[in-house]
């Protein structure tokens, strides 16, 4: 298995090719979903992240082509196209569209694993191309994430110890909710040695350094139930 836990979506009217590119995906290790036309594509990439998207062009409604070209303006999974057409014209137009690959119907499965197999394995090289941000803005306030550094203007703030292991803490995953318990353990290995009471007094301390109202924070935020968030612009 060349890509293992992939998760493939299929967009195809023709069950009985829903039902077979399924069950073939599917034995070569694939996460397989389908959708039966467009809206139900796109309803499932709503709450669905895929590594893949095998769209057939010829569909009732919003074909393939239209609907390659209008899922471009906000996401970047690969796209391969089938159809039962085999003009080069039609090619052009869907990769134009956007799609990264283009198999004619009809085709053999192997042949269409080994297209999806390509595509993925070209994926890694292009996303290590988007470097993570080394710096986070929250207004005014930026925060050097390889220095360690939190800045106003020209101007460097200094940081207490637990407040900047807190900062080393929250910038490795902005957006994304850290338990207080968590806190606690990760400036324990840091060490630093605190209590949850103690990394809420804390944040309120790192907050007045960060936020241009500490009382109504928009950067450090509390989530209810899952513990602090930092939300950089």
């Amino acid at each position: 298995m060349d890509q293992p836990d992939a998760h493939i979506l299929i967009v195809d009217d023709d069950e009985r090719i829903r039902g077979l590119l399924q069950k073939f995906l599917a034995r070569h290790g694939y996460w397989v979903s389908a959708a039966r036309d467009a809206a139900h594509a796109r309803r499932l990439l709503e709450g669905l992240e895929f590594d893949l998207i095998v769209m057939d062009v010829m569909m009732p409604g919003e074909d393939g082509v239209t609907l390659t070209r209008s899922l471009r303006e906000t996401l970047t999974t690969p796209i391969l196209l089938l159809t039962a057409k085999g003009e080069t014209s039609e090619r052009i137009m869907g990769l134009e569209a956007g799609a990264d690959d283009y198999l004619t119907k009809p085709f053999e499965p192997k042949e269409l694993v080994l297209r999806i197999n390509a595509i993925l394995r070209r994926m890694p090289a292009d996303e290590q191309r988007d470097e993570p941000p080394k710096t986070l803005h929250m207004g005014e306030i930026r925060y050097d994430i390889s220095r360690g550094e939190l800045w106003q203007g020209e101007t460097l703030v200094r940081l207490t110890a637990t407040e900047g292991a807190l900062m080393r803490i929250f910038s490795a995953m902005p957006h994304s909710p850290v338990s207080r318990n968590k806190l606690v353990e990760d400036l324990a290995r840091d060490g630093v040695t605190s209590q949850e009471r103690a990394v809420d007094v804390q944040i309120t301390r790192l907050r007045r350094k960060i936020e241009a109202d500490p009382k109504a924070p928009r950067y450090l935020q509390t989530v209810r139930g899952a513990g602090y968030m930092l939300a950089p612009d």
